[in-house]
């Protein structure tokens, strides 16, 4: 099979579909891969380190002239051009707060493979997991740097001093992004409160990080209250391939300090917040609301591209051989390549994404019966 790795195109995003050594995987089992010139550059990657690895060097036509296709974001719309039937897309799609892309896809009949619907044997998400670490860590991080003065933020230390109040962080969501930004939070010697759903995995958190963290159910109220006491609010909240509810109102932030600061991780998703009202970028990444710092960028990783792109490629890899090597029923006997088919051959064959564009839906296997009629 033909593989092509494109250079990616959003706003300072220098992470890359795969490191040297996974093209040598592909290259390994038979595979031809075409790399954009320079597609690595901004991981650490040179073309040289490419062609060493077996890949052949080339433009942005050659490499989406190909049978499958590896990327990291979402492709955007001068790419849509591109598409082609039968082509295999592999990539994080973050299809349910993107209808356009959604269109281009079932029109083109390309076969979308999105990383964030992918379960894992043991339940889990493994090709988002690397991202949500880095996510998770990071919000934390340009949290405290946009609680700034000169960045329009309150002026306050997250750690404090001795005789000055530590700064108070939430983290509504308990998941991976969640844990990884109390990890943070709480190194940085925060004052820390945690909110989720789900009353055994609240315990589970306040065992791993020894009680030195305050949990709470997430409902309505207790969310509004500690919104109003926090001076940063991390929105880490992820339904696999649906929408993210609005789970802090505009009201909720309106009871904020003005210079207070939020960082809403699934943007890519819709936003946890509903004064979220755009996704932002590295160059660009915050804009006020209420007086309250909302941080949007939707690459949040894109931002250490060296350790994201060694992260990410050595779980989606793997997953990209079996895929390149098998005929498309063949592969998707495995679960994990299965749970990860957002859209085939005109057909949207991920339930939550439709619910949530309200567009037609129609089950993988049927959608396999219904091409091969």
């Amino acid at each position: 099979m033909k593989v092509g790795i494109p250079k990616e195109l959003k706003n300072q995003e220098e992470r890359v579909g795969s490191t040297p050594d996974g093209v040598a995987s592909l290259v390994k089992a038979g595979h031809q891969v075409v790399v954009e010139e320079n597609a690595g550059i901004g991981s650490g990657y040179t073309n040289q380190q490419y062609l060493d690895a077996g890949a052949k060097i080339s433009d942005v036509g050659d490499v989406w002239n190909s049978e499958m296709i590896i990327k990291v974001k979402e492709p955007i719309a001068s790419e849509y051009k591109y598409f082609k039937n039968g082509q295999i897309i592999y990539t994080y799609l973050h299809l349910a707060a993107n209808k356009p892309l959604t269109v281009a896809m079932l029109k083109s009949k390309t076969t979308g493979i999105a990383y964030e619907t992918m379960v894992g044997p043991n339940g889990g998400l493994p090709l988002l997991y690397p991202m949500s670490q880095i996510a998770g860590r990071m919000a934390v991080q340009v949290g405290a740097h946009y609680l700034e003065e000169p960045h329009q933020g309150k002026g306050l230390l997250l750690s404090g001093v001795p005789g000055v109040r530590k700064g108070k962080v939430t983290i509504i969501g308990g998941g991976t992004v969640g844990v990884n930004a109390a990890k943070i939070a709480i190194g940085m010697g925060a004052e820390v409160t945690l909110l989720d759903i789900d009353a055994q995995r609240l315990a589970e958190i306040e065992d791993i990080f020894d009680g030195k963290i305050q949990t709470l159910m997430s409902n309505a109220q207790n969310i509004a209250k500690t919104v109003k006491e926090s001076d940063l609010v991390v929105g880490a909240v992820l339904i696999p391939g649906a929408a993210t509810p609005k789970l802090v109102t505009e009201e909720m932030i309106a009871t904020m300090e003005p210079g207070s600061v939020v960082v809403d991780i699934p943007i890519d998703q819709g936003g946890l917040f509903e004064t979220s009202v755009k996704a932002t970028t590295h160059d660009d990444p915050t804009y006020l609301v209420h007086d309250v710092v909302h941080y949007t960028v939707a690459n949040i990783p894109g931002a250490v591209p060296k350790t994201a792109t060694e992260a990410l490629s050595s779980v989606t890899m793997p997953y990209a051989v079996q895929i390149a090597s098998q005929e498309f029923e063949k592969a998707i006997e495995n679960e994990t390549i299965k749970t990860g088919i957002n859209t085939y051959q005109g057909h949207l064959t991920e339930k939550a994404v439709a619910d949530s564009l309200q567009m037609p839906y129609m089950n993988l296997t049927d959608a396999l019966k219904a091409v091969t009629v």
